[in-house]
């Protein structure tokens, strides 16, 4: 355990927020690390946190099954910030009375800021600010030692403080880690900063210099090799690692003939010619394709492409001899996602990640990003030189093309939705809206529709565009795109892509749909 900076511990309670807490302390250039709520307290105090938050949650404290954590945790002279959940639940270990709210408030409130000396100093004009709402339950009676510092008119106690030098403990009705409370990052720094004394150290150049120290002193003389998608999490784990140990790394790209157009040009062109990195690129079109023949069902798609790429990457591993580690670039949503209190969610679709390799290949794993979240990546490609063509491309899936080719995947299908899927990418960016969007593709759908062209009866293919916005992934709504912008994609692809006659616009969410088709 690398203790290298100082750093606060964010307890999970099961919000959909939690992330976004530990994103908001980041950017005040603080660490943050997310823990399940039922983690011991040896091992949260094993890391020596300067400050703790008790994220929000669905549950009420007086469920028979409700999270909590050991109530010692207040007694260990650690500043503790409570929100929503996190409030209540503090409120009912310390001796308050925790209420049914006599309707829910969910949403904008006013907050009148009661006491502005430390939590809230600089925030709000006049002492009001704008904050979110989300609760069912809320402060009856707060615990002995508490004073409210903040109120709303539907809640008397919407924040308050123990007045104790030495147990410094903070809790919000709100959540101002939302964009929706305009001051909570302001709020946010001040418990850091301020409660908790945090140095902002917190720095990409900081992480670079201590991960390839790390890197090297793990590896040492040993060779090692990174599955290189061409995605940005592969491309700049690779790009950390070279930096470490230059020569003594090898990446493998295997093109696996479901690939969008250009790609296999654009990685060798970047890593081998500009990045300068020992770089090996592997043609499997031939075996992969052969493989997903008549296969329809996306789960089998998945797991043959997954199994292909492991049968690839061996048999070149073995060429390298003396190879004893694996470059993977795992981030941290990866992590904290299997250690969710309420365990790992329902496997919605199997994911093609080289994550499968180590075991039968008996590699130690070098996992350089696993610290980071994915727009800390970004801006770390950055700080390493990478082109933005490679820092912002959108996500790929692993099985590539193959899970937007509904039903067989054949030669024919794929050349029709590669020549799609390229006029989607050019028309977005020609708009300015590629980064705006978090991805935009085209999906080849499985049935084929009447039209007309030149005054005779077409019956041909019928492409699907998906476009959506978000912020990681775990949720995303469909992206308003201009009329004219989809105008023109249409247009092209009808004009422009043999075999379609019909392009179609899918403006699901996620929940409840999944961003990719298959």
């Amino acid at each position: 355990m690398e203790l290298w900076h100082d750093r606060i511990l964010v307890l999970d309670f099961g919000s959909q927020y939690t992330q976004l807490i530990a994103r908001r302390i980041r950017e005040a250039q603080v660490y943050s690390q997310i823990f399940p709520c039922t983690a011991p307290l040896s091992t949260i105090l094993a890391y020596r946190p300067k400050g703790i938050v008790l994220s929000g949650g669905p549950s009420s404290v007086y469920e028979k099954k409700a999270p909590i954590v050991a109530k010692e945790l207040f007694d260990q002279n650690i500043p503790i910030l409570g929100i929503c959940y996190g409030m209540q639940l503090v409120t009912h270990l310390s001796g308050g009375e925790v209420a049914k709210s006599p309707h829910r408030e969910y949403g904008r409130a006013e907050l009148t800021i009661d006491d502005a000396s430390d939590l809230f100093q600089g925030v709000g004009t006049k002492r009001l600010t704008t904050v979110w709402m989300s609760h069912g339950d809320r402060i009856e009676r707060m615990p002995p030692g508490f004073r409210s510092i903040a109120h709303t008119d539907n809640s008397p106690v919407a924040a308050m403080k123990r007045d104790d030098a030495k147990r410094k403990m903070y809790c919000l009705q709100f959540h101002p880690e939302v964009a929706h409370t305009p001051e909570g990052a302001k709020m946010l720094r001040n418990f850091v900063h301020k409660i908790c004394g945090c140095q902002p150290t917190w720095t990409m150049q900081s992480y670079v210099d201590t991960a390839v120290k790390q890197i090297r002193e793990q590896v040492g003389k040993e060779r090692v090799i990174c599955a290189l998608s061409g995605g940005v999490d592969s491309s700049v784990a690779a790009a950390l690692t070279h930096r470490a140990i230059g020569d003594q790394l090898t990446c493998i790209f295997v093109d696996n003939g479901v690939l969008r157009a250009g790609e296999r040009e654009q990685v060798q062109k970047t890593f081998a010619s500009q990045l300068h990195l020992n770089l090996r690129v592997l043609d499997g079109t031939k075996p992969f394709l052969t493989a997903l023949r008549n296969v329809t069902d996306p789960e089998r798609k998945r797991k043959i492409i997954g199994r292909q790429f492991i049968q690839h990457f061996e048999a070149e591993s073995k060429k390298l001899k003396g190879t004893k580690y694996l470059v993977q670039g795992t981030l941290y949503p990866d992590v904290i996602e299997s250690v969710s209190f309420k365990g790992p969610s329902a496997t919605i679709k199997t994911h093609h990640n080289v994550g499968g390799l180590p075991a039968r290949m008996k590699l130690k794993l070098i996992e350089p990003l696993r610290e980071l979240f994915k727009d800390e990546v970004r801006v770390l490609g950055a700080e390493l030189g990478l082109p933005d063509d490679i820092i912002w491309r959108q996500p790929f899936p692993g099985p590539g093309l193959a899970i937007r080719v509904l039903g067989a995947v054949t030669p024919e299908r794929l050349a029709i939705l590669r020549a799609a899927e390229t006029i989607v990418g050019e028309e977005i960016r020609t708009a300015g809206l590629y980064r705006e969007i978090w991805q935009a593709f085209a999906v080849l759908l499985p049935i084929r529709t009447v039209g007309v062209m030149g005054d005779q009866r077409t019956y041909e293919h019928v492409i699907a565009i998906r476009a959506v916005t978000s912020v990681d992934g775990m949720t995303a709504d469909w992206a308003k795109i201009p009329n004219e912008v989809l105008g023109r994609m249409s247009n092209r692809i009808i004009n422009e892509v043999k075999g379609v006659n019909r392009v179609v616009y899918d403006i699901s969410s996620k929940p409840p749909s999944t961003i990719e088709w298959e």
